[in-house]
């Protein structure tokens, strides 16, 4: 039974991971901006902070935020406030491509808290816990958390890369500056979408 279902959870599992979300659009910009090995320790931090998450998730985590609901609005707000600001540090980058960075590259723990505070990162666990396993069966919650490892590494990696791809080829600060700019919108964006959910 469980090895019908790992197609399907590793089609959930890419889709969630490589879609844009905030967790993404820090990657792509990690990779314009420091090198390659400082974006992998960001995305090793947000793969296991999501793993963590969607593990406490299957264990009832989701069912104790229905009993208390001031936990999902103060962790509502915590992420609010916590993409603000990164959409703040990334928008005052000055778009300077050559040279260190005045600004400290997102690590291993922003990560991990990243997820934490991500709205898509508690609907996709909710959802793939929902549609894929039972509390009769919690070995299958132990493997679509071991399908997810290796896939949401590589998705969130795939946007380091496309990040350096577009540091390779953009020589201007001025066009860099002006992706910076858009991330950054976009990051904020997302962040005031969880004010109208």
């Amino acid at each position: 039974m469980s090895v019908s279902l790992l197609l399907p959870m590793s089609a959930f599992a890419l889709a969630a991971s490589i879609s844009p979300g905030p967790v993404n659009i820090v990657c792509l910009s990690s990779g314009t901006h420091y090198p390659i090995a400082k974006g992998l320790i960001f995305v090793t931090g947000a793969t296991l902070g999501f793993l963590a998450l969607f593990l406490a998730i299957g264990a009832g985590l989701y069912s104790l935020l229905l009993v208390i609901p001031i936990l999902e609005d103060a962790l509502r707000w915590a992420g609010i406030l916590f993409l603000l600001y990164l959409s703040y540090q990334l928008f005052r980058h000055d778009g300077s491509i050559h040279g260190p960075s005045a600004s400290k590259p997102p690590g291993f723990m922003t990560g991990a808290m990243m997820q934490w505070l991500n709205p898509k990162a508690w609907l996709a666990s909710a959802a793939g816990i929902g549609a894929y396993t039972s509390g009769n069966e919690p070995h299958l919650l132990w493997l679509f958390a071991a399908l997810y490892l290796p896939i949401c590494w590589l998705s969130l990696a795939s946007w380091v890369y496309a990040g350096v791809f577009l540091k390779r080829y953009i020589h201007r600060p001025l066009i860099l500056l002006s992706i910076n700019r858009t991330l950054a919108v976009c990051l904020s964006a997302s962040a005031l979408f969880l004010l109208f959910e």
